[in-house]
């Protein structure tokens, strides 16, 4: 299978997914069972499958946030809502909004969940623990969330990859925007109000990046777009692990894209938006 199936499956899948950091029903979930504003929310659920965990290592594994931004929610959040009714809200909510944009999505759920989940249990785990968490999830029975928690355990996958990536090429978190932001021409603003870097963190991620040759006073410069290439071209490349021995993945593909449309479409994920993902 070509690498460009896994990028193709991740545009895919993650509008299925990231209806849980937007849409206002699942925002309201999590305000419903304790979690304090928007962001405790956020680094609650997304990190409930490790289980209780501190600070750091929310740190380690989300990687491209300002340190002080995840210690403002963790570990509060676990005085609020324990992991196991964080992961239980999170579930049914995104399951809700699904079948809410997505009419068909039930069956849609039917005929792709048995592939999406060997894909699951498939995939080598071994430095991917976001990945590993969510792949040790109870697989729901309702199809609908069992569909949403694939997609995410996928995404995390990629999302793992993406990381490893990152640091082997010596790019920290803030340097990772501001390399992503010159290259895409998104705006710097977008990427430090979500991800807790001050001016002068950006400021300075600019001139560790310009020290590399990989900015120019202008933007980014032809070994800035190389590299960045290479991250995203190799982060396909590690992706391809959950699928390469699965067959039935091109048809699956097909049958979610309707639906990872619907949801794009429907206003539910903003774009452009922090992940970085564009519409599929």
């Amino acid at each position: 299978m070509d690498t460009a199936l896994a990028r193709e499956m991740w545009r895919t899948l993650e509008p299925l997914h990231a209806i849980t950091y937007f849409a206002p029903e699942c925002r309201a979930a999590n305000k419903a069972i304790g979690l304090r504003g928007y962001w405790m929310g956020y680094f609650a659920a997304r990190s409930a499958p490790l289980g209780a965990v501190g600070p750091s290592v929310v740190e380690a594994t989300f990687y491209n946030f300002h340190p002080d931004m995840i210690r403002r929610a963790i570990p509060d959040a676990w005085t609020f809502a324990p992991p196991q009714v964080v992961l239980a809200t999170r579930l049914t909510a995104a399951a809700a909004v699904l079948r809410n944009l997505v009419p068909d999505i039930a069956s849609v759920a039917a005929a792709t969940v048995p592939t999406l989940q060997s894909a699951v249990t498939s995939a080598a785990a071994s430095g991917r623990a976001l990945f590993a968490s969510n792949r040790d999830l109870p697989l729901p029975l309702d199809p609908v969330e069992g569909l949403w928690q694939a997609a995410t355990a996928l995404r995390e996958h990629r999302g793992d990859g993406h990381v490893a990536c990152l640091l082997a090429e010596g790019i920290d978190g803030c340097e990772a925007h501001v390399l992503f932001s010159a290259h895409t021409g998104t705006p710097p603003e977008m990427w430090r109000e979500n991800r807790g870097w001050s001016d002068e963190d950006w400021a300075a991620a600019r001139d560790r990046l310009r020290s590399r040759g990989l900015l120019t006073a202008d933007g980014i410069s032809e070994s800035g777009r190389g590299l960045r290439s290479h991250i995203e071209s190799r982060t396909d490349a590690l992706a391809m692990d959950a699928y390469r021995e699965i067959p039935g993945i091109p048809e699956v593909l097909s049958v979610l894209t309707p639906a990872a449309k619907a949801v794009a479409h429907s206003g539910a994920v903003p774009y452009p938006n922090p992940m970085g993902a564009d519409p599929v």
